[in-house]
C-alpha cells in the first residue's frame, strides 16, 4: 500500500463513546514522496556512523549504562517525572523523599531495558517480551495496580478525565487481539519488503494507537524502537534512543501521531520519525567523541598518581558505568583500607575528576560530574 492511499482506520460505536479501530499494518508499503527516500538514506548513513563507535571504542559496554540511564530519565520525563540525570545516578537514600517515586520509575525503566536487551538473545521481539518488559517497568510504581505485564481488559483513553471528554479513545478490547497479532506479524514478516526504519516507524505508530496497556504505553512504545533496531542488527549496541528528540519536540511528536489518525497522513509521521533518527544519531556521535576526549584527558591525569594509577583506573572503569561513589564503595571495590581509599578519592577530587556533592564531613558522596555532563550537552 502507498502511504498516499492509506486509510488510518474507522471509529466504532461503543456504549456512549466511539473507539478508534486502526487499519492493519502487516502489508507491503511504498510511497511517492521523495523526501522519505532522502531521509531514509540519511538515517541509514547516520546509524552506520554511530555503529562505528561501537566497533572502535574500547570497552564500549562500559559507556552504554549511561546511555540507557539517560533514555530512562528522558522517556519518563515525557510521562511527567521530574528527576534530573544528576539525581537518577544517585542511590535512592540520597534522593530527596519527594522525588523517590520518580527515581524508582526511572530505575524500573533501566531494569526493563537491560532485561529486554538480554532476552533478545533468547527471544524475538514479541508480545511475550513486551509484556515481560512492561511487568518490570510498572513494578511498585504509579500504575502498579493497573495489571503490570498484562494487556488491558477494559477500555482506556488519552486526554480528558473520562471517556466522555477524552482526546482519543484506542480500540475496544474485543478488537485488540487481532490488532496485536497483526502488529507482531509485521515485526517479523520477512516476505513483506519494507526497510527496517520504515517498519519501525509504522510499528511505533501502531503500538501507540492500540495502546494495549492501562498505563506505561508511551515508555514501552519508545523502548520498543531501540529493541527493534538492536534485534534486527541496525544497532550493534543499544546506543540510539529517540526520547530526547521526542521530548524536545513533544508537541510535534504527538501532533504527528494524531495527524495519521485524523488525516491519514502516514508519510508525515514517517518523515518525522526518520528525522528523529538522523538528529539523534548525529548527537550520539558527538557524545561518543566527547567521551573519548574526556577519557584520554583523564588517562593523562592518572599517570601523575604514580603507583596509585592502577587503582585509579580500576575505579574509573566503575565510574564510567556508575558515576557516583562513596568511600566505603571504593574500599570494597579496590580492597583498600579507609585511609588509602580516602586518599585516592581526595586526589581525584583535586584533579577535578570527582566532585563531592553533599558538603558534609561524613557520609560523603562523590560524582563523576564531567562525565554526566557529557550526556546533558
Amino acid at each position: 500500500m502507498k502511504f498516499e492511499d492509506f486509510k488510518s482506520g474507522v471509529y466504532r460505536n461503543q456504549y456512549q463513546y466511539k473507539s478508534f479501530l486502526p487499519s492493519s499494518i502487516n502489508r507491503e508499503w511504498t510511497w511517492e514522496d521523495p523526501r522519505v527516500n532522502v531521509l531514509l538514506e540519511k538515517a541509514t548513513q547516520s546509524l552506520g556512523e554511530l555503529n562505528a563507535f561501537s566497533r572502535i571504542v574500547p570497552n564500549v559496554d562500559m559507556f552504554i549504562s549511561m546511555h540507557i540511564l539517560k533514555e530512562a530519565n528522558t522517556s519518563s520525563r515525557i510521562e511527567g517525572t521530574k528527576t534530573e540525570i544528576d539525581e537518577v545516578v544517585m542511590e535512592v537514600d540520597s534522593v530527596v523523599p519527594e522525588k523517590r517515586d520518580d527515581w524508582q520509575e526511572v530505575t524500573n525503566y533501566v531494569q526493563a531495558m537491560n532485561g529486554a536487551i538480554k532476552h533478545l538473545d533468547e527471544l524475538p521481539l514479541s508480545l511475550r517480551l513486551i509484556k515481560d518488559t512492561h511487568a518490570t517497568l510498572m513494578c511498585n510504581v504509579r500504575g502498579k495496580y493497573k495489571t503490570p505485564g498484562e494487556f488491558r481488559k477494559s477500555q482506556n483513553w488519552i486526554g480528558g478525565s473520562t471517556l466522555a471528554d477524552a482526546a482519543f479513545i484506542p480500540p475496544h478490547i474485543d478488537d485488540m487481539q487481532d490488532l496485536l497479532d497483526d502488529f507482531e506479524q509485521f515485526l517479523h514478516h520477512d516476505k513483506v519488503m519494507v526497510p527496517h526504519l520504515i517498519r519501525c516507524a509504522i510499528a511505533h505508530y501502531q503500538f501507540e494507537t492500540i495502546h494495549p496497556f492501562l498505563d506505561g504505553n508511551g515508555r514501552i512504545g519508545r523502548l520498543l524502537i531501540t529493541l527493534y533496531l538492536v534485534g534486527n542488527g541496525l544497532l550493534l549496541k543499544p546506543t540510539l534512543y529517540l526520547s530526547d528528540f521526542f521530548e524536545k519536540h513533544r508537541g510535534q511528536y504527538y501532533d504527528a501521531l494524531t495527524r495519521v489518525r485524523e488525516s491519514n497522513d502516514l508519510g508525515h509521521w514517517v518523515r518525522f520519525f526518520l528525522q528523529a533518527v538522523v538528529d539523534t544519531a548525529e548527537k550520539g556521535k558527538v557524545t561518543f567523541d566527547n567521551i573519548l576526549i574526556l577519557h584520554r584527558s583523564i588517562e593523562n591525569d592518572l599517570v601523575k598518581l604514580g603507583r596509585r594509577a592502577e587503582n585509579a583506573r580500576k575505579l574509573m572503569m566503575h565510574l564510567y558505568r556508575s558515576p557516583v561513589v562513596n568511600i566505603k564503595q571504593v574500599e570494597e571495590l579496590l580492597n583498600l583500607n579507609y585511609a588509602r581509599a580516602n586518599s585516592l578519592v581526595t586526589s581525584l577530587v583535586d584533579m577535578n575528576i570527582l566532585r563531592e556533592t553533599t558538603g558534609y564531613s561524613r557520609n560523603r558522596i562523590f560524582m563523576f560530574k564531567r562525565y554526566i555532563d557529557t550526556f546533558s550537552e
